[in-house]
C-alpha cells in the first residue's frame, strides 16, 4: 500500500492541478468508492457541488482536500487510496479509464492553469474510496478529517517532535517494527520504509521497544525521514503500474532499496544475503549480520 512518499507525490500533484478550483459536478460510477461516506453517493455528490477546493493536505499516509478554506467548522474530502487507488488529472475529453470510480468536474473559466481537466478516482481493486468529513482538532495539533484525527505527526512534518515520537515508541512495549507501523506513535511509515530505516539504523525489527535506547530511537526515526525524503525525490516506490502520480507516471525508488524485497541478494553494506521473515501476514527483510536479532 502507498506510504508517505507516494502519498506526498499525489498531494503535490493535486495542489498544482485542483486547488482553487470550484466543483461543478460529481459522478459516482461505483458505490464501493463512496462506501465510507455513509450517506451514500447522492449525498456525496451533492455535498461537493459548488464547493471550492482550497488546499491539498497530508499527514502520514492520509490525504485530503480542504473545502472552502479549511475552517474549524469546515469539511474535507478524505481519500483512501487502498491498494490500487489513483487520483488522476485528465483532460475532460479523454476516454474513461477501465476502473474509473468517481469523476469530479470543475467550473473553469480559463484562468486556472489546469482549466479543461477533471479529477478522476480510478481503483482497480475497489479497496479505496473518497468520503466527506468535518475537520476537527487533531491529537498532534492542526485540523484533520474526523476519521484520522488520531494520527500522529510524521517525521517529515515541520512540527514533528523527534523526542516525543521516540518516547511514544519506547512506551509501546512491543517489537520495534510494530511500533514504527503504529500510526498513533509516528505516522507515514509502512512496511517498505520501516525495513529500509531499520537496515540503515542497524536494528532488527523484533527488538523490544522497552530495550530501545533513546539514541537508537532517534537514529531509526532519522533514518526513516532520510529514506522517505530520498524516495520522494524519485517519485516514490512503484512495484507495478498501480502506484502513479496524478499524471499516471510511476516512481522508481524501488531501484534504490537496500533491504525491502531483496531476499537472498547481498547486503549493500556487508555482502551477507538479505533474509526474508514472515511478519503480520506480510514480510520483513533484514541483514542477519548487520541487524542481529535481540531476544527479550
Amino acid at each position: 500500500m502507498p506510504e508517505l512518499p507516494e502519498v506526498e507525490v499525489v498531494r503535490r500533484g493535486l495542489a498544482d492541478h485542483v486547488v482553487d478550483r470550484t466543483i461543478a459536478r460529481v459522478e459516482v460510477a461505483h458505490p464501493r468508492a463512496v462506501r465510507r461516506h455513509l450517506e451514500g453517493g447522492g449525498d456525496f455528490a451533492a455535498r461537493l457541488q459548488g464547493r471550492t477546493i482550497t488546499a491539498a493536505r497530508r499527514r502520514g499516509k492520509y490525504l485530503w482536500l480542504e473545502l472552502d478554506g479549511g475552517r474549524p467548522d469546515g469539511d474535507a474530502v478524505l481519500a483512501h487510496l487502498g491498494m490500487s487507488g489513483q487520483m488522476l488529472v485528465a483532460a475532460a475529453g479523454r476516454p474513461d479509464e477501465k476502473h474509473l470510480r468517481i469523476r469530479i468536474a470543475f467550473t473553469d473559466d480559463g484562468a486556472h492553469p489546469s482549466s479543461g481537466t477533471e479529477l478522476r478516482f480510478v481503483d482497480q481493486r475497489t479497496f479505496g474510496g473518497l468520503s466527506v468529513h468535518p475537520l476537527v482538532p487533531a491529537v498532534g495539533g492542526g485540523l484533520l478529517p474526523a476519521p484520522v484525527a488520531h494520527i500522529a505527526r510524521d517525521p517529515m512534518d515541520p512540527a514533528f517532535s523527534l523526542d516525543d515520537a521516540v518516547a511514544a515508541i519506547r512506551r509501546r512495549r512491543t517489537e520495534l517494527k510494530r511500533a514504527l507501523l503504529d500510526q498513533t506513535a509516528v505516522s507515514g511509515i509502512g512496511n517498505i520504509y520501516a525495513d529500509e530505516a531499520l537496515w540503515r539504523a542497524r536494528l532488527h525489527g523484533a527488538r523490544p521497544t522497552e530495550k530501545l535506547t533513546r539514541a537508537q530511537g532517534r537514529t531509526v526515526l532519522t533514518a526513516a525521514a532520510e529514506v522517505m525524503d530520498e524516495a520522494l525525490a524519485q517519485g516514490g516506490t512503484s512495484f507495478d503500474a498501480l502506484y502513479v502520480n496524478v499524471n499516471g507516471a510511476s516512481g522508481y525508488f524501488d531501484r534504490s532499496l537496500a533491504a525491502y524485497g531483496q531476499a537472498d541478494r547481498p547486503c549493500p553494506r556487508c555482502g551477507t544475503p538479505i533474509r526474508r521473515e514472515s511478519f503480520m501476514n506480510r514480510s520483513s527483510f533484514s541483514c542477519p549480520r548487520c541487524q542481529p536479532r535481540q531476544r527479550r
